[in-house]
């Protein structure tokens, strides 16, 4: 089997009703963080893991992530007349970044039947799945961290975060035990789909990167709706552990669930006081603030 990792699955049909009204119209995934959509920086970051084919699993209403993808014609010849060329260059950056294509999940299965949509496409190769609501600002990308754990052990990775206290009961947790070479890497003996706090077998959350082999596709196909009724990723991934070796990955970086209202409010301050060009005079407005 081939170590290369060309495509990454992007599931980005959910309804987004944490975000309404604003969501009402416009997808999740195209709400803006700063100056760009919520997805776009998952595309950007698999971009610079070396994935040339994004695959995005759309449903009804969202139509907009497929424009913004798309070159815009009449937007690009606005600009190329006003003679705003730096701004070109962004409208045109965004539809060239890789080969894009969308497939609709018609009814909302779950996690694990979105990344089955992506099937066909993907075909019998290695893949990554991103999940856009996670945003991860991190000096090596996260998903290049993964593929390099994938190409030195083979078998599918799980990038994770440790989670204290009760939260863990919100995530995919592993069992098993850290590699004695690399405190990183998570050997994976078992998982658990939202544990009770007192139940989870350790503190390593699944949080919204994967690598995974083709072997996966046939397992989702056999896998049952579990938890809130839908076809959990998570147990398709349980039972690929029964056919081959799974690692979690503790990633370097610091990820923000910009799914949720206070993240997303986090994810924005911390991006925006990155930016060169206002990121100082942001800081000094935050510091006069009557906090």
């Amino acid at each position: 089997m081939s170590k290369r990792i060309r495509k990454a699955v992007f599931p980005a049909a959910g309804l987004g009703t944490r975000f309404l009204p604003a969501t009402k119209v416009v997808p999740k995934e195209m709400l803006p963080l700063v100056d760009k959509p919520i997805i776009q920086y998952g595309v950007e970051e698999a971009v610079a893991s070396g994935i040339d084919h994004i695959i995005i699993i759309t449903g009804r209403g969202k139509g907009a992530m497929e424009d913004h993808f798309s070159i815009s014609v009449e937007l690009n010849a606005f600009l190329e007349e006003r003679g705003k060329h730096e701004l070109l260059a962004v409208s045109r950056g965004v539809s060239s970044m890789a080969a894009v294509s969308f497939v609709r999940q018609d009814e909302p299965l779950g996690l694990g039947h979105a990344v089955l949509c992506a099937r066909d496409l993907v075909g019998d190769e290695p893949f990554a799945v991103i999940l856009p609501d996670d945003v991860i600002d991190a000096e090596a990308p996260c998903l290049k961290q993964l593929i390099s754990v994938f190409k030195e052990k083979g078998g599918s990775v799980l990038a994770t975060e440790t989670i204290e206290g009760s939260a863990i009961s919100h995530y995919g947790v592993l069992a098993g035990s850290q590699d004695p070479d690399n405190w990183r890497i998570y050997n994976c003996t078992g998982m658990i789909e939202k544990p009770r706090f007192e139940d989870a077998p350790s503190k390593q959350a699944i949080v919204g990167r994967y690598v995974l082999t083709p072997r996966i596709f046939k397992l989702l196909e056999q896998t049952k709706p579990g938890a809130g009724g839908e076809i959990q990723l998570t147990d398709a991934i349980r039972a690929l552990l029964k056919k081959e070796k799974v690692y979690g990955y503790t990633f370097e970086g610091k990820r923000f669930d910009a799914g949720d209202k206070f993240g997303m409010l986090q994810a924005t301050v911390e991006f925006a006081l990155k930016r060169p060009e206002f990121g100082e005079k942001f800081r000094e407005y935050l510091k006069g603030l009557a906090l």
